[in-house]
């Protein structure tokens, strides 16, 4: 008798009964846990699901939605520090006592608070197409605004906010990835108000004023830090990483050329030998 392999596209949605909410997740893979902590109007069902296959082929992975986005209940917190602590709270609910935190634009905020607020849970931290604590260096471009407000993107739309409409092979790579996602994805769950784009921008403005001093923390952190970004992220240019050059000891740099928002949905080989390589060689 043949048993399916539980992959991306095919493993069960549970649900996390917590304190004011349900946090809709996945889980596939065995071995070290690693958080998948979503990006501007992410769900479950927007990560490429070819990019968790070959990450859950040696560690378990985790995704899930944020309080009041997608398949979960309750209201997203406007403090980014509020919206870190789905990832705590998930954590706990699943027993796991150590983790890697992997966060993606927006989510790649809410990781960075997460690994400062509950440094005990963490082992090391991924960042993908995202930037630093404090106002940005770079601000993001208007391409970004003009495309990612919309209440339903089409995939034009996928080009430019999350490849490079410059390069063939990006443009290439974007139809596949497109292609993967579209095989198990509900639109419905997808934010697409105002209202909720608002919640999501007001933890923006919390994390540029930084009233927490996250920055100066990640000056101290022991966490090893992996950073990918492409060269002409729309949203989070790779440029305000720079001026921290030398300041953050556990912090590495990688930005990847003719490259957008998503060098994980781009380049999926190469950025998990990137994060695989990382996180054998930090333990």
């Amino acid at each position: 008798m043949n048993v399916q392999k539980t992959n991306a596209l095919n493993v069960e949605t549970k649900f996390a009964d917590l304190p004011g909410r349900k946090i809709a997740y996945r889980s596939i893979g065995e071995g070290n846990p690693i958080i998948l902590i979503n990006r501007f109007r992410g769900t479950i069902d927007t990560w490429d699901p070819l990019f968790l296959d070959l990450l859950a082929e040696k560690y378990r992975v985790i995704t899930f939605d944020y309080s009041g986005i997608g398949y979960s209940t309750g209201m997203l917190p406007t403090a980014i520090k509020e919206v870190a602590k789905d990832v705590k709270d998930l954590a706990d609910f699943l027993k796991i006592k150590k983790a890697v935190f992997m966060g993606w634009s927006y989510g790649g905020l809410v990781t960075q608070a997460a690994t400062l607020l509950f440094p005990e849970l963490v082992t090391q931290t991924v960042l993908l197409g995202t930037g630093p604590p404090g106002k940005r260096v770079v601000p993001l471009e208007q391409a970004f605004l003009d495309r990612a407000l919309k209440p339903i993107n089409d995939f034009d739309d996928e080009i430019v906010l999350f490849f490079e409409p410059l390069s063939e092979a990006s443009k290439k790579a974007a139809k596949a990835s497109h292609d993967r996602i579209a095989k198990r994805i509900d639109i419905s769950k997808i934010p697409s108000t105002m209202e909720v784009f608002q919640l999501y921008f007001k933890g923006g403005e919390n994390a540029a004023e930084d009233k927490d001093n996250f920055k100066e923390q990640l000056k101290k952190t022991k966490t090893p830090i992996l950073v990918i970004s492409g060269d002409h992220d729309i949203s989070f240019a790779a440029e305000n990483w720079y001026p921290l050059t030398r300041q953050l000891p556990t912090t590495q740099l990688i930005v990847l050329p003719q490259t957008g928002h998503a060098p994980h949905h781009e380049h999926i080989n190469l950025v998990v030998h990137y994060i695989d390589t990382f996180l054998e060689n930090t333990n």
